[in-house]
């Protein structure tokens, strides 16, 4: 019976893993999601793995040479020791009904709440905690944060904020 197993892979390898893994003539399923980068003064987007490090690879343990997996190009391991361990059924599944046409998954923002306090994690602002007003956008929120004495009004990515405790 075919299932997909999660296979560990050497730091920022995981495309090249999955590329040997299918010369071998293995089905992999490397899920992506499309991150907004911003570096000197630049913004775009790209490409990054869902599970950094991880991959799944579809296998029959009974018929596949499956111990060929641990000795590919980018591969660490396969996860569960001496007899790789399944995933659970419907996960690979699951990930896969958030996929766009173009097979890249689609991430839900997060749900915050007005009112709810929120932590800056990057950027000048870092630390700051703030009260989250509302959306400017699907990628922004607006914040009042408290700056010399007064509340401001910021907008902020949503992948930089986090609840704060």
């Amino acid at each position: 019976m075919r299932r997909w197993y999660v296979v560990h892979t050497k730091a920022s390898k995981e495309e090249n893993a999955a590329h040997h893994l299918r010369n071998q003539g293995f089905e992999t399923y490397l899920p992506r999601y499309r991150k907004t980068r911003r570096h000197a003064r630049k913004v775009d987007e790209v490409l990054r793995p869902l599970f950094p490090r991880y991959l799944f690879v579809r296998l029959d343990l009974e018929a596949d040479r499956w111990h060929a997996v641990h000795g590919t190009i980018g591969v660490s391991r396969m996860i569960g020791g001496e007899t790789p361990t399944a995933a659970p059924d419907g996960v690979v599944d699951a990930i896969k009904t958030r996929e766009g046409p173009q097979g890249i998954v689609k991430l839900d923002p997060p749900s915050f709440r007005p009112g709810q306090k929120l932590c800056i994690k990057h950027g000048a602002l870092a630390d700051h905690v703030g009260i989250f007003e509302d959306r400017s956008d699907e990628r922004r929120v607006i914040l009042l944060l408290d700056l010399l004495g007064r509340k401001v009004r910021v907008t902020a990515p949503v992948e930089h904020l986090a609840a704060a405790s």
